[in-house]
């Protein structure tokens, strides 16, 4: 006798009843066909706004992005998963205090690739083996796919105008994952309304003006050469001195477009997935004392932590913003330290740094010449022509 033969609507049953055991928040089905904003794409990464992240542009990542069905030959559904990462014990104080670090919600505790992409395997491992011989990948931020419009496909929220994804009772902390399936499954009902409405917190809110609302599609722009997280995080090089300033403390990833929305002030789910409990250490710790890590003490503290992805050596860059933007004379012995380091990007912003404090208002004399004999003593040694720029501006000559 033959075994009976599952129905869509009841694969699709099953399949999201597992993925919820298996500890996921919430999940939906969607088709898999070419994205609705896969020409908006092409045009912003035409216009070049997807910064130094060159994964973006490459011509098959585009067309991987444009059609997921390129990505994964014969995909026909995505079974996407969302999971909370708002802590429980969310303490703002960090971003009231400039003598502290401001890390975004989501690095605060352990990587969430790893963890996500282990059970999105696992949960189609299981489809595998226990519903039917079903292809497919699994992806988790890190493949070419276009993850918030799928989202919203399965009816998990909507593409909001800050560009992330927002549900209407959750907020929008929270990660996305899929599995892309060579099958065809019951489909959830796609996030049809936009909340946004007229709303615009998010825009005025960015320090840096990286928001730029919505293009004639629909589709939310931003240009991410702005934006504190590309800054403090995909861009390898120099931070852009003009954009300095306005990066106050966060020296990893900002979530101000975020804490400014009303669905996250009123609705923001806290997760209850042990790995992702802030790490000590992380934020909220002493710029002075960041500053100071070591390569191996660096390794010790964000192993494991999406803080890892920086380097040391753009951490350190994003410490000594920070503390130059907090302007106290309290920052200088560390970013004197800084100024030596074997790294030429963390010596370079550094020398930027300690000229914004020498150049405040309240600043001691007898420190302003400190400042200045540092300065100059480094510039007698310093070989990289960048550093050297960054102190000869630093020194106003």
């Amino acid at each position: 006798m033959q075994p009976a033969v599952l129905t869509p609507a009841a694969l699709s049953a099953l399949i999201r009843g597992r993925a919820l055991e298996m500890g996921f928040d919430r999940v939906g089905i969607a088709p898999v066909h070419p994205s609705a904003h896969g020409d908006a794409y092409a045009r912003w990464v035409a216009l070049g706004m997807h910064g130094e992240m060159g994964y973006l542009s490459r011509e098959d990542a585009v067309a991987k992005r444009q059609d997921p069905a390129v990505l994964v030959p014969g995909a026909k559904s995505a079974v996407v998963v969302a999971l909370d990462y708002a802590p429980a014990d969310d303490d703002p104080a960090a971003a009231d205090d400039p003598s502290r670090a401001v890390v975004a919600r989501y690095a605060r505790g352990d990587d969430y690739h790893e963890l996500m992409k282990e059970r999105l395997i696992a949960l189609q491992a299981w489809i595998a083996a226990e519903l039917l011989p079903a292809g497919g990948r699994a992806y988790v931020d890190t493949g070419a796919v276009l993850e918030r419009e799928l989202a919203s496909r399965a009816g998990l929220g909507w593409h909001g105008r800050n560009t992330m994804l927002i549900h209407p009772r959750r907020g929008s902390y929270f990660f996305i994952g899929e599995v892309l399936l060579d099958v065809e499954l019951e489909y959830d009902e796609p996030f049809a309304r936009d909340y946004c409405g007229t709303c615009r917190r998010c825009l005025d809110a960015c320090p840096t003006g990286a928001l730029l609302g919505r293009d004639p599609t629909g589709a939310p722009v931003m240009d991410a050469r702005r934006c504190i997280s590309y800054l403090t995080i995909e861009l390898k090089g120099p931070i852009p001195r003009d954009l300095r300033p306005l990066i106050g403390n966060r020296v990893y990833g900002c979530d101000i477009c975020q804490e400014v929305c009303p669905f996250n002030r009123t609705f923001a789910a806290s997760s209850s997935e042990p790995a992702f409990a802030p790490r000590p250490g992380v934020d909220g710790a002493e710029l002075t004392e960041l500053m100071s890590l070591t390569p191996e003490e660096f390794s010790r503290r964000f192993r494991k932590s999406p803080v890892k992805r920086t380097k040391r050596r753009g951490l350190l860059r994003n410490v000594a913003v920070a503390l130059g933007n907090w302007g106290s004379p309290e920052g200088v012995p560390a970013l004197r330290r800084g100024l030596t380091d074997s790294e030429p990007l963390v010596r370079g912003h550094a020398a930027w740094a300690l000229g914004a404090i020498a150049a405040t208002v309240n600043c001691p004399p007898d420190l302003v010449a400190t400042v200045l004999d540092a300065l100059l003593l480094q510039l007698a040694s310093e070989s990289d022509p960048w550093v050297r720029d960054e102190i000869r501006l630093a020194l106003g000559t």
